[in-house]
This record gives structure tokens, sequence and C-alpha cells, in this order.
């Protein structure tokens, strides 16, 4: 498929989804939410901070502002490695930062975006108070003999290539590059990231890390089912991929051991790894708990510790 295909087929979804968006601006009701230090959303593989008016986290943004947290949403290259990645949050916060006089920020991170905020806290640890990560990849190491996301970059590069050229066009971000060999070179060995920064790290595969290192805090959460809604068309696909590995629960694309980081708040919420992110468009399994709700029950938590 061409790059001017893969446009235009952006553009069509993109005009659909915000025909059924219902994002709106709020102004703050509550203090629930107000934590000190403002909060930095970071997106993951494939992602971007909005496109036409659709929010790569659905409607959480404005959610957390009308429970009165000072919201940031970063911009970083859709497909490209940690280190790129994080060095490209690292200047927006230095923006932010130079800005408005804020001193630290609350990192709260979807899939790739945990091991990028994880970059940050390595090279700037003073300027991250805490980092929640939500269906984040950081420990692929059991999965090396069978990795769908390795395999999807080493086979499909020219495509994820220009995907990554689609989003970046659509979201504004055209500038940011796109570099999906750097990216499977760490999906294919995520240890070596780890052993760099290894702050949050579990004592053992599927454990816990510690909760607090240094003056940051670091927590992590991840849903545990592939499929949960017969109206998304997301699941499908994520159900197909979540299976690839008999025996091993997933949220559709990272195997939940993975996800942990940090303190584990919870590993089996019954999402997927769109549902994570209140996508698409909201729809969840019957009786799931709200995505957006935990959104503003996290930063609760950190404004309840000082942060």
């Amino acid at each position: 498929m061409s790059i001017s295909s893969l446009s235009r087929w952006a553009s069509v979804a993109a005009t659909l989804l915000a025909a059924l968006s219902t994002s709106a601006c709020y102004a703050a009701t509550s203090t629930t939410a107000k934590t000190k230090y403002p909060i930095v959303l970071v997106h993951g593989m494939a992602g971007f901070d909005s496109i036409m008016g659709i929010d790569y986290f659905y409607q959480v943004p404005d959610e957390l502002r009308k429970n009165g947290a000072t919201v940031f949403v970063a911009s970083v290259s859709s497909f490209n490695d940690n280190d790129v990645r994080g060095e490209q949050l690292l200047k927006q916060m230095k923006d932010w930062a130079a800005a408005k006089g804020y001193t630290k920020f609350n990192l709260i991170a979807h899939s790739q975006g945990g091991p990028t905020a994880r970059y940050v806290h390595g090279v700037a640890p003073g300027m991250v108070a805490s980092i929640t990560s939500i269906g984040s990849p950081h420990d692929l190491t059991a999965m090396q003999a069978d990795n769908t996301l390795g395999d999807l970059l080493t086979n499909y590069s020219k495509v994820v290539a220009a995907m990554g050229s689609v989003i970046g066009w659509a979201s504004g971000n055209s500038k940011l590059p796109q570099d999906p060999v750097a990216l499977q070179a760490w999906a294919a060995n995520t240890a070596a990231f780890n052993a760099r920064f290894p702050a949050g790290k579990p004592t053992s595969y599927c454990g816990e890390g510690a909760e607090k290192v240094g003056n940051t805090l670091f927590y992590s959460v991840t849903g545990n089912q592939a499929a949960t809604n017969s109206w998304d068309i997301s699941d499908a696909i994520l159900k197909q991929a979540g299976g690839s590995t008999p025996g091993v629960a997933t949220d559709g694309l990272v195997p939940v051991c993975a996800a942990h980081w940090g303190k584990v708040l919870r590993d089996d919420y019954p999402w997927n790894h769109l549902d994570e992110i209140n996508h698409v468009l909201g729809l969840i399994g019957k009786g799931a708990p709200d995505p957006v709700a935990f959104y503003v029950q996290q930063a609760a938590r950190l404004k309840a510790k000082g942060l």
C-alpha cells in the first residue's frame, strides 16, 4: 500500500471518528485529580497526541482537567526506539518547565510510552515525580521465541514506516522521525534497555519492583483480555495477536507479566490493549471498569502522595 493510499485512508478514518467524538473542553468542577505536579500523557507505538479532535487517550485529558489536573499530552515519534522518543519527550518537558516554572511532572504512559518515560527518568530523574505505565512492554525476554511486535517490525518495516509517516502527517507532527528498525532492535532485546534503566524493575519476571526509587514513584497496571467487545473493530486483530502464545495471558498485544514495573496496582483489568486508553471510542467490555475513571483515580493517588 502506498503512502498516498494510507494518507487517504487515515484522513477518511479520522473524519469518521471526529464525527462520532463527544470530546469537549471542561472547566474544572472538582479537585480530585489536582496533583501538585502536572500530568503528562505519553502515547505508545503507532500513537499520536490528537488527530482531528480525537485524543489517543480518548476523553482522558478532558476528564482529568475537569477534576482539577494540569495536563499535557506529549508528541513523540510513532515508530522509533525509546532513546529517540525519550529525548523528544524530555525536550517538551523542559519547554513546559521553562514556560510555566514547573519543576517536576507525573508521567502516565501507555504501551511503549512506559519505557519512553523510563528513559527520561534515567537521564533527568529530577524532572520526574512519578511514572505510571499502562499495558507497557517492559520485559519481552520470555517472549523472544514468539514476539509479535518484533515480527511485525521485522517483516513489515516499510509498511510500518509508511504508517508512521501518515500518523505524523495527520496529527500535525510530520517532522518527527520514524525508524521501525531501531524500534525492532529494542523489542528484540528489552533486557539491554532495562539494564541501562533499571529503576522500578521487578525482582523477578512477573513480580514487583520498588514503588519508590530515589524521589520517583513507579506504578504499573494492565488489562488481561484480548477481545472484550464484539462491536469494537480492533478486537479481532488483538484476539489474533494475543492468541499467538498459548497459555500466556496478554491484553492482546503485551503479555501481562511483561507489563509489571514498580508497584503493580492491578494486572487483571478486563481490558485489552486499546481499552486501556478507552478506544475504540469507548467500546469496552460489558461491566468492565471505566478506563477514564482509572486515570482520575490514579491522579488522586498521586495527589495523596503529595505529587
